[in-house]
């Protein structure tokens, strides 16, 4: 699995079943009030892009690490909380993810 190194805005447009969508950032989105989305550094820093006031984005910072022997992202936020976020498909225009709460 090539890592999706990179800022991703979210395609909630193109969101289904249990499918989260993103897009590179500099996509051509159809307008939307705020846009969230994700960032994965090369260095194990993470992003967390969250809608702010007047729907401005608002960085929150984390890590990221691969997991070796899936396609599975484990991500830990500044604040603690963990996600895993299963990589179903990534190219160059698109990366589709399952994410869930780590319990």
């Amino acid at each position: 699995m090539a890592d999706p190194i990179g800022r991703w805005g979210h395609s909630f447009e193109e969101d289904h079943d249990d499918v989260t969508v993103y897009r590179p950032a500099d996509f051509d989105f159809p307008r939307a009030r705020g846009r969230d989305g994700i960032e994965f550094c090369s260095d194990g820093s993470y992003v967390d892009w969250a809608i702010g006031r007047g729907d401005a984005p608002v960085r929150r910072a984390g890590t990221w690490s691969p997991d070796v022997d899936s396609s599975q992202l484990n991500v830990t936020t500044a604040a603690g909380d963990r996600k895993v976020m299963r990589v179903l498909s990534h190219a160059d225009d698109r990366l589709d993810l399952h994410i869930t709460d780590e319990i």
